[in-house]
């Protein structure tokens, strides 16, 4: 693997990981404070994680309406 990331695909690969999910999970976490499921079952933690992702989209597009000049 070390090797691979060494190339200049995998240094571009591996660079274009920081742009792509991984901050949105960093804001979920921290803006959000949500660190843990609370809720049991597959269905239930995939359901409670959809509304935190909810919430972020959500805000996203509050932030963006709010700050739009007019």
């Amino acid at each position: 693997m070390r090797r691979r990331l060494k190339t200049k695909w995998g240094k571009a690969r591996y660079a274009w990981r920081k742009k792509s999910v991984e901050p949105v999970f960093g804001q979920i976490k921290e803006e959000r404070g949500f660190r843990r499921i609370s809720m049991r079952g597959l269905k239930a933690a995939q359901g409670e994680f959809g509304f935190a992702c909810a919430v972020h989209n959500f805000m996203k597009v509050f932030r963006a309406g709010r700050d739009a000049p007019g």
